[in-house]
């Protein structure tokens, strides 16, 4: 059996923590009151900001078991609940014809039967699990088409779908659901209705340097401060896409891979690509504007520790 849910907000604060996700008293209240009341909880925020990593820590701290269903554009329902095994249905009714079976509606009845129906993410999250319900991670539901959210509306509010040939199947216990977008599109007001919404933005300087301290371990003291101030800097850049944390803490690993114990214009310009993903936005940081970056944040610091002296 899994952990238990946690009692207060502390309580979620102190799991989120234990398994290295630095989180904001307001996210760790909004997800408490998420598990306390039995809603699913919606995430919204830039990519990279740690929406999916919610599920995941969540999953393993209560030990649960996590089903992803990751959403696309033209994703139905064969692949997101269930979907019938034609080809052993198929063969079932060839061996039923071999065998002289004259009765048609028995051996319809017989090929629409759970031995025979293939289930697919939300379907699984129904079904009870040994370690507790299961955390149904549905993730970056705007890249799915509105037809597919009007679909989720029965399962968010009653935890339960309807399979035409075997009738309601409803959770004995609702999976803890976890939802994410990243705002390409407005997802529709009856679906957040039925959430607790929370938005994840940037994390602050010094929660991001907590983060990196966490999951970098072995980066230097200096260059984790630095790293984390080019990058703040960068989110104020009129940039394509802004660096997110996920960005930043692959930035930090490659830097302490090439033994890097503080940012030096040269090194910025060779791992950009860690950092940004497009060519139009690594061509403008590339060079002076990296160099000038480095420098004012430099001087931020000295003048800071001037002040603090």
């Amino acid at each position: 059996m899994g952990t238990s849910l946690p009692e207060s907000i502390d309580d979620t604060a102190a799991l989120l923590t234990a398994c290295d996700y630095v989180a904001d008293r307001s996210l760790a209240t909004t997800l408490y009151l998420s598990l306390k009341m039995g809603r699913p909880l919606f995430l919204e925020g830039e990519a990279g900001v740690g929406k999916t990593e919610v599920a995941k820590v969540l999953a393993e701290a209560l030990g649960r078991d996590l089903i992803r269903l990751q959403c696309y554009e033209g994703l139905d329902v064969t692949n997101a609940v269930y979907e019938w095994n034609y080809p052993r249905q198929m063969v079932e009714i060839r061996l039923a014809e071999a065998d002289g079976a004259a009765d048609r509606r028995s051996v319809a009845d017989g090929i629409y039967t759970g031995d025979f129906l293939i289930q697919r993410p939300i379907l699984q999250a129904l079904e009870p699990h040994k370690g507790g319900p299961p955390v149904l991670l549905i993730d970056e539901l705007d890249r799915t088409d509105e037809p597919f959210e009007a679909f989720l509306l029965e399962i968010l509010s009653d935890f339960q779908v309807t399979i035409p040939e075997l009738g309601v199947v409803k959770a004995e216990t609702p999976p803890i659901v976890v939802i994410t977008s990243n705002r390409t599109r407005e997802i529709h007001d009856a679906l957040k209705r039925r959430c607790l919404y929370f938005w994840i933005d940037y994390p602050s300087a010094a929660r991001e340097l907590e983060i990196l301290h966490r999951k970098v371990p072995g980066c230097d003291e200096r260059l984790s401060a630095e790293i984390v101030a080019f990058v703040q800097a960068l989110r104020d850049e009129d940039l394509y896409k802004q660096p997110g944390v996920a960005e930043t803490i692959d930035w930090a690993t490659a830097l302490v891979q090439l033994d890097a114990l503080s940012l030096e214009p040269a090194t910025i310009n060779d791992t950009l690509g860690v950092l940004l993903k497009y060519q139009d936005d690594i061509a403008r940081v590339r060079g002076s504007e990296a160099a000038a970056i480095l420098d004012r944040i430099r001087s931020n610091s000295t003048s800071a520790e001037a002040v603090a002296e």
